[in-house]
């Protein structure tokens, strides 16, 4: 961003939250490599590892001399390259279609990478483009809060050969003088697989500030003031756009809870298949051929199309698997964008201007009948998670016993299991974790819960932010989360 106005990327999702979140923040957790480049407070950081800042921490630097050839991510103000794709995901065989702008026009690259475990590596690079000759395309269009860069050229069109693996793509754009920006993508799967992994599309863009210029980015929880302050909820956008690159680096907020879990899946070879969130509610997916779906991070934004199709899944015996915590909050409409393109206009109104309430709970189908826990509020600090149950076979040759305390594992929101409301039908039910944490000087609890469903379907729910981050994030890892969650994927296969 530029340098005095508004709030850094990482600092005004934290703000979103009303949290310290240590699993959101930070530049890049993807790719884990030796480069380094400057960050948008100034600190020359890992290119590709997460760095949240240290509590208390200055949050804006004087920017140092860049080192000769390393480079620089490209920011809302100057735009030096952005982009985004016009279709979400895509199978092999299709084409997607890219918007990019570069200022001052100048040629640029694009390499795609692919993540996965790697030999640690966090991602391969699958394909690069030839040099491109880059243009400025037109400033963003505005109507109310809503940012919609429908407008712009495409400027690169990929066809995707049959022999790309489906899974989580990035776009690297790397400009001639050495400015970085990025676009993530799904090629999404046609053939069968044990496991559904739903990338949650949808949740990105709800926190999407593109542009984070100070004047005039949007999301559904902030906007900026004439003075380039941050304004909260009552202010935001109602709508926002999937036609516009993500705010600064071009990664969404969270998007390293997928990746830590899809880097942990594939070394252990887990057989997955991909789709965003957006396609479970088209229809473009059928759950029902995969033993269980997998929702690996912040998944806070559903239609009701994604309920309904998940629930029935659920019914016809496919098992559903929630790594995260705040999942299924608020009831979200899809529409076309102003070009006719399906799916490309996000909105939920919240609790402003007319129409029915947008909390899943308040329109009598709160998340607990799906899930078995729902949404309790936010962690101001990381808390141990609590063993409950240890004999179950979830904790089975982890080496927790009652009681133990995993330490950091309750992160950034948390679940509970609420007495007065609804639980869906079950077969047998347990709570295995129960944990203390402070807010705002009460303390309250974080609960993880698995069900088994009439028809036979697993239903879990972590409860918490921790959990993927505790499968493959570097400073993060926890072995007994590991097993845990092996032990949990292994049963939903039949694995021996």
């Amino acid at each position: 961003m530029g340098a005095e106005r508004g709030k850094g990327r990482w600092e005004s999702g934290a703000v979103a939250h009303a949290a310290t979140d240590p699993f959101g923040q930070g530049p890049l957790p993807w790719l884990r490599a030796s480069e380094t480049y400057f960050d948008d407070t100034g600190r020359v950081v890992p290119w590709y590892v997460e760095h949240a800042p240290a509590p208390g921490a200055e949050l804006r630097m004087p920017r140092p001399r860049r080192e000769e050839g390393s480079p620089r991510s490209s920011d809302d103000v100057h735009q030096q390259i952005k982009g985004f794709t016009s279709t979400g995901a895509v199978a092999p065989g299709e084409s997607i279609d890219f918007h990019v702008t570069v200022n001052p026009p100048q040629s640029y690259s694009m390499d795609f990478y692919r993540i996965g475990h790697y030999a640690g590596a966090g991602a391969s690079k699958i394909a690069s483009t030839p040099r491109l000759q880059g243009l400025t395309q037109p400033e963003p269009l505005l109507a109310d809060r809503t940012v919609s860069c429908h407008h712009w050229w495409r400027t690169w069109r990929q066809l995707i050969p049959s022999y790309w693996k489906p899974g989580a793509y990035v776009a690297v754009l790397t400009t001639y003088d050495g400015h970085r920006s990025h676009i993530p993508f799904t090629v999404r799967d046609s053939e069968p697989a044990d496991l559904l992994l739903l990338l949650p599309d949808v949740t990105w863009q709800a926190y999407n500030l593109y542009p984070e210029d100070g004047r005039t980015g949007a999301s559904l929880y902030h906007a900026w003031d004439d003075k380039g302050g941050l304004l909260g909820e009552e202010d935001a956008a109602i709508t926002v756009s999937f036609d516009r690159p993500f705010a600064g680096a071009g990664l969404p907020l969270h998007v390293g809870h997928a990746y830590d879990f899809i880097r942990w899946a594939e070394r252990y070879g887990y057989d997955l298949a991909y789709a965003d969130a957006r396609d479970l509610h088209a229809g473009r997916v059928d759950p029902t051929r995969y033993r269980g779906l997998v929702f690996p991070g912040h998944d806070e934004y559903w239609s009701v199309p994604m309920r309904r199709t998940t629930e029935r899944a659920k019914e016809a015996g496919t098992s559903l698997v929630f790594l995260s915590a705040n999942t299924m909050y608020w009831q979200v409409e899809l529409s076309a964008s102003p070009s006719g393109v399906p799916d490309r206009l996000l909105t939920c109104r919240k609790r402003r201007g007319p129409g029915r309430a947008t909390l899943w709970r308040e329109v009598d189908r709160p998340e607990q009948e799906l899930m078995g826990i729902q949404y309790a509020g936010r962690v101001p600090a990381p808390a141990p998670l609590v063993v409950r149950h240890a004999e179950h076979w979830l904790w089975e040759a982890t080496g927790a016993h009652e009681g133990d305390e995993l330490p950091g594992l309750v992160a950034g929101e948390a679940d509970r299991y609420f007495p007065r409301t609804q639980l869906p039908p079950y077969e047998d039910r347990m709570l295995l974790a129960h944990s203390p944490y402070e807010d705002q000087g009460a303390v309250r609890h974080q609960e993880t819960s698995l069900y088994r469903a009439p028809s036979g379907a697993l239903v879990f729910a972590s409860g918490t932010f921790a959990w993927s981050p505790a499968l493959d994030r570097p400073g993060h890892v926890d072995t007994r989360i590991q097993r845990a969650t092996a032990n949990l994927l292994d049963r939903i296969c039949k694995r021996d």
